[in-house]
């Protein structure tokens, strides 16, 4: 078995969601639980087919966010994964929504940070096996700090 890292590649801006699923109407289930939760979010997805022809099957509202989400589907190249990338909203706006699509097996960020993927290649297949995303921390947060994390989180409309 072979490790590998592979880096996300995507503007600073945008957020993404990386996961695990079980079934070939992934990419559809995905599509229709973003646009009937949040309407207005733009957003690619592509999701790597496991059996068959193996192909990296993609749909999304955005030509370029799709684009994105292919490129790095095919890098990634594991088995039942998908990514979605999207602006004008975040992660959290859907994460519930992309948790309960009946076929999602796992979530394994969902960040607008780099991020790094490990890989396993078996030789016949590859998997994730984690995820680093972001940068490790640079110590613990202080009372300027907190009152920092609240006005962006109020500034973001998440509390009152």
């Amino acid at each position: 078995m072979e490790l590998t890292m592979v880096s996300i590649e995507k503007p600073d801006e945008v957020n993404c969601i990386l996961g695990q699923s079980h079934f070939i109407k992934t990419v559809e289930d995905l599509h229709e639980a973003i646009v009937q939760t949040v309407p207005q979010m733009k957003f690619g997805i592509a999701f790597c087919e496991s059996s068959g022809p193996a192909l990296v099957r993609s749909t999304g509202n955005d030509a370029q966010l799709t684009a994105l989400a292919r490129k790095n589907a095919l890098a990634l190249s594991c088995g039942h994964s998908f990514i979605i990338f999207m602006s004008e909203g975040f992660p959290i706006n859907i994460l519930n929504t992309i948790k309960s699509v009946p076929e999602v097996c796992a979530i394994f960020c969902a960040t607008a940070n780099p991020l790094q993927v490990i890989v396993a290649d078996s030789g016949e297949g590859r998997g994730i096996l984690g995820v680093i995303d972001g940068i490790k921390s640079k110590g613990v947060e202080t009372e300027s700090d907190v009152a920092a994390r609240k006005q962006l989180l109020r500034k973001f409309g998440y509390k009152l």
